[in-house]
């Protein structure tokens, strides 16, 4: 426990020193971009890690969180409405996405979140008059917290870390709670569960229900950053990508897709203006990590650190 007391120490002091160690804005704003796509990695971890429910309809948060706090903004409503009713809306719509999906399992699950995915993109594409259509549709200015003025760099990543931090302890009070553990029961013994007296299409659709919120959560926040939503924010590429941040770093750890949320963010933004081929990198990387490691990077890094601690145990006892 003391261990684990001061590496968390040791990571929160790491993030409050980003802002003083990198100058550069451009990665600093790209520090900022992997808190969003951790959290709304994270958020997604929730079905698939502990709930074994894979979706691919994910990302259809940020947009419907995105762009009602736009047109809600520019028709006039003040920033902390904008922001609680955008966050709102998406939460309930993922509280109906989830009666649909929840009709299936398995493939059937991962297929109707993909349609319902499809669906929100083809709106935002579509209704040119309302979301600017393929061109997008920009956020007026970022919100003043506190009266706190978040528009540079430095301040949006201590916004963004600060709420980052919060979503992370719920969500980790959560998976540790009796919730989290009837969640993990009923993602492997799902019958054994029932038998047991517990509602388990109840106990599936509330994580559905706060994995779309905490999902919608990152959605606001990546209009924050980007001042401006479009139909690729929200297409099947980026929810693919997010479920693959989940599986790289590991689905069965809550850790796990905030490591693969940096490593696809690097590839994709700083590795990408050296190689052309980026995609085929980051395929080749998903690759070697689920041959070697299959359960993820953290899991697999935590099953060669005790390796190594047995044998330098057996070996001082030799």
């Amino acid at each position: 426990m003391t261990r684990r007391l001061v590496a968390l120490v040791l990571v929160a002091a790491a993030l409050l020193a980003v802002p003083l160690v990198i100058t550069n804005e451009f990665y600093l704003n790209l520090a900022s971009q992997i808190l969003i796509y951790g959290l709304l990695a994270v958020s997604l971890n929730l079905l698939v890690g502990y709930g074994g429910m894979v979706s691919l309809g994910h990302a259809s948060f940020i947009g419907l969180t995105s762009y009602t706090a736009v047109l809600l903004l520019n028709a006039g409503f003040d920033q902390l409405t904008t922001a609680l009713v955008a966050v709102a809306f998406s939460t309930l719509c993922g509280a109906l996405f989830g009666v649909l999906a929840l009709r299936a399992s398995g493939i059937g699950f991962l297929m109707i979140t993909l349609a319902l995915g499809q669906i929100v993109w083809g709106i935002a594409y579509r209704a040119n008059n309302l979301t600017g259509g393929d061109n997008g549709i920009r956020f007026a200015a970022r919100p003043q917290p506190f009266g706190v003025d978040i528009s540079s760099a430095p301040h949006f990543y201590y916004f963004t870390l600060i709420v980052f931090a919060v979503a992370l302890f719920f969500i980790w009070r959560l998976v540790r709670s009796p919730f989290g553990a009837a969640l993990q029961g009923a993602r492997d013994q799902p019958r054994r569960m029932r038998m047991l007296g517990h509602n388990v299409w109840l106990i599936q659709w509330l994580a559905f229900v706060l994995s779309a919120f905490w999902g919608s959560v990152a959605g606001l926040l990546y209009v924050y950053y980007n001042l401006f939503i479009s139909p690729h924010a929200i297409s099947l590429q980026q929810s693919a990508e997010t479920l693959l941040m989940a599986i790289l770093g590991g689905a069965s750890t809550l850790t796990g897709p905030i490591v693969g949320a940096i490593i696809i963010t690097l590839v994709k933004n700083v590795v990408s203006t050296y190689i052309d081929r980026w995609n085929s990198l980051l395929g080749a990387i998903f690759v070697i990590v689920i041959m070697f490691m299959p359960f993820g990077i953290v899991p697999g890094l935590r099953q060669l650190w005790v390796r190594w601690r047995r044998r330098a145990k057996t070996e001082r006892a030799v």
